[in-house]
């Protein structure tokens, strides 16, 4: 009776060590078809205007895009505007992490394209406890980009509240990684909400449907110009920016 309990166990064990080697095997196959089925992805031209009198372009992503072919998205020209740069999702609160940020990080890096993450601020959540969930989940290497905090909502926190949490993640970063992190937010947003007390940290303006540039009178950084470009290896929609300087300014910003 016991030789036979031993058996089934053996037995047991086996049958799940090889279903669950089956299963990794399948998801890995299905990630790489997934890759390179992005890869067949190609668009003509990157479907929106693109802002003259700049010379270095970015997307950013998360989770929304999918399986992305970074390979596609760094070969891809047109007409000499090729893209640089990326923002990848990282995190969101005080828990979530985006579910494609790690393999983004990675294959964005191999492909050769200058990488930075971004944390989605959650005005009812405490600040600090946020900049810790990001810094758990994001290491940098040099030449990446500074750490970013994406603010754009209150979710009906007043505005002191909101400052105060904002404060609190932007100290937390900075203390952890050295460096000034950058705020994205849009130029209304910005100007209800953050003028007057975040004029000294790094701004990526978010304006659509703008020329030029962004309609806001302090200095920035990146400009966020569209929602609805395309890029070679990317089947969705993907947010368009360009960096305020030229290559100079540029390689000054990224982490040393």
């Amino acid at each position: 009776m016991a030789r036979s309990k031993k058996k089934f166990t053996r037995n047991l064990v086996l049958f799940l060590a090889g279903f669950f080697v089956t299963g990794a095997v399948c998801l890995f196959g299905y990630l790489w078809w997934l890759e390179q089925r992005a890869a067949t992805i190609r668009y003509k031209e990157f479907g929106i205007p693109i802002p003259e009198g700049y010379s270095i372009h970015g997307i950013d992503v998360s989770r929304y895009q999918n399986i992305i072919n970074w390979h596609s998205v760094k070969e891809m020209q047109v007409q000499g505007v090729h893209i640089d740069f990326v923002f990848i999702k990282a995190t969101e609160g005080i828990g979530d992490e985006d579910s494609h940020f790690k393999r983004n990080w990675r294959k964005a890096k191999e492909a050769g394209l200058t990488r930075g993450a971004y944390h989605f601020f959650l005005a009812t959540k405490d600040g600090t406890m946020q900049a810790r969930n990001f810094i758990k989940k994001v290491s940098y290497t040099p030449g990446d980009l500074p750490p970013v905090v994406d603010v754009e909502q209150t979710y009906g926190a007043d505005k002191k509240l909101l400052q105060q949490r904002l404060k609190a993640w932007l100290y937390a970063a900075e203390l952890a990684y050295g460096v000034k992190p950058i705020i994205y937010t849009n130029v209304d947003f910005y100007k209800k909400y953050l003028a007057g007390e975040f004029d000294d940290y790094p701004l990526w303006a978010a304006h659509y449907l703008q020329p030029t540039a962004p309609r806001i009178s302090r200095d920035w950084h990146f400009w966020q110009h569209s929602e609805k470009g395309k890029v070679n290896g990317i089947a969705a929609a993907v947010d368009f920016n360009v960096f305020n300087g030229d290559s100079t300014a540029f390689q000054q910003l990224l982490l040393k």
